[in-house]
């Protein structure tokens, strides 16, 4: 590794030398700790405002929750398809590369702000009524995406500084930040709410303000304790090969999340059309599934970063065996947490939301269950898709997503409007089933020209399809010479 990268100092996970499970666990639990302090942003809004404003406070909000999904999953899917390109430069101990890269990912990241905060402030109310958002509670709805909409600069800065942390092994610090500002935002939500009155407004203002001390004091760490993986002057002259990279990967990941989150708009939409009462158990339901599919989310996001280090590194035998074992990890808890929801999902509802209204725990609960019991499929899914993102192959990722958006405007189309609420609820765990059985055929169908790399005794040795190609490269070029 490059001298100028003191792990003593910056606290570096080098993922491609030591016991993978034990490493990607090491990553995982600080990333899932975070990961929860994540979700308290959006489950404090709701049990406040469901406690001190109403039922119609937690429709309101939930009533734009896949709209506001869209908007920011675009930015974060574009950090984390960049980040990809920063895990394999670091992978390869390619340390001009690697500040190259972060310095694309900060200009993209610019753009990226500047537009999506425009047009999401110009398009909110007609995309609002576009999905059919009730008139009873329009306005409260209104008023709640616009602030968050207005600070999404916060979340995008704090996701690309986090992800130049995990891209160099460092999922422990981002936890700091996040737990400060999660305490931090529990506080304004009951001054904003209970003290000032401000309604969803002030659950909105709460959680960008929180994001916002997230973002600074995340930037102020890297910029400190990182300056050696930090672009320079120079480094911002950044070659049209590693933009065109960062794009590909930026675009590629983005897009399997706005199609995720495009068929997730259609499917609130037609969901929307159908009572307040049915969109508040939709959105307690969201927020238990949320929490619960965390420990999935994060194990997978690991193993993200670990493939992407050895891929960087051509160590593909580590990667094949750590991915059975973090397939193992998923299925477990999947059905734990499984049967923690059939024995007590209407707890989990009331304690959330603060409701005592029967028809909202019932729906909410209906949701849970069958969700549920396709949570192996979800894990098996979200390790598998990550994977084999982190290993530049982006195509089967994207048409999984693609299968994801035509399986919801189906429901939206035809399943929720004859089967209302009970057709939400069956929608994604049919969907999570299709789409892993799809990834599992890809994988393999890929799976030889994957893993083209073989190790013994600690070095590279090329399989067979490999060296054919390298002769067929000298072949065309024999004067040149080729350093691995």
């Amino acid at each position: 590794m490059d001298n100028s990268v003191k792990k003593h100092k910056m606290k570096v996970i080098d993922m491609t030398e030591g016991n993978p499970i034990r490493l990607i666990l090491a990553f995982a639990i600080p990333l899932f700790i975070g990961n929860i302090f994540q979700q308290v942003y959006s489950m404090v809004d709701t049990m406040v405002a469901g406690y001190n404003l109403g039922d119609n406070a937690i429709a309101a909000i939930g009533a734009t929750s896949s709209l506001y999904a869209l908007i920011i999953d675009l930015a974060a899917g574009l950090n984390s398809g960049y980040a990809i390109v920063v895990t394999q430069r670091f992978g390869a101990h390619d340390m001009k590369k690697l500040r190259e890269s972060v310095a694309g990912m900060i200009e993209l990241d610019v753009v990226v702000t500047v537009v999506l905060t425009v047009l999401s402030l110009i398009f909110l109310k007609p995309l609002m009524r576009f999905m059919n958002t009730p008139d009873a509670i329009f306005e409260e709805a209104y008023s709640y995406i616009a602030v968050i909409c207005a600070g999404m600069i916060s979340a995008i800065c704090y996701n690309m500084f986090a992800g130049i942390l995990r891209a160099v092994g460092n999922s422990r610090t981002s936890l700091y930040f996040l737990i400060i500002s999660s305490v931090l935002n529990m506080g304004m939500d009951l001054f904003f709410i209970v003290v000032l009155k401000m309604g969803v407004a002030g659950a909105a203002l709460a959680t960008v303000i929180a994001q916002t001390v997230s973002a600074v004091l995340c930037g102020i760490y890297v910029f400190r304790n990182y300056r050696s993986v930090l672009p320079g002057g120079m480094d911002f002259h950044v070659s049209g090969e590693i933009l065109s990279e960062l794009f590909s990967h930026g675009f590629a990941m983005a897009l399997m999340f706005c199609v995720v989150d495009l068929g997730s708009v259609i499917f609130q939409r037609a969901n929307n059309t159908l009572n307040e009462m049915i969109i508040s158990a939709h959105t307690a339901s969201r927020r238990i599934i949320g929490i619960m599919m965390q420990p999935l989310a994060t194990i997978a996001t690991a193993c993200s970063t670990f493939v992407g280090q050895n891929w960087g590194a051509k160590k593909t035998k580590r990667i094949q065996s750590a991915l059975k074992q973090v397939l193992g990890m998923e299925i477990a808890w999947a059905l734990f947490s499984g049967v923690l929801v059939f024995a007590l999902g209407g707890a989990f509802v009331r304690f959330t939301t603060g409701t005592s209204d029967s028809g909202i725990v019932d729906n909410a609960v209906m949701s849970l269950r069958w969700h549920f019991a396709f949570f192996p499929a979800l894990g098996c899914l979200l390790a598998l898709r990550t994977a084999m993102q982190a290993m530049g192959k982006k195509i089967a990722p994207i048409i999984s997503s693609c299968l994801e958006l035509g399986m919801k405007l189906l429901s939206a189309a035809f399943l929720i409007p004859r089967l209302g609420f009970f057709g939400t609820s069956i929608t994604e765990p049919i969907t999570w089933t299709i789409m892993l059985l799809f990834l599992i055929a890809a994988y393999y169908t890929i799976k030889k020209k994957l893993f083209t790399y073989e190790e013994e005794g600690g070095e590279r040795v090329m399989t067979e399809p490999e060296k054919m190609k390298d002769k067929r490269m000298v072949k065309a070029a024999p004067d040149t010479i080729l350093e691995k």
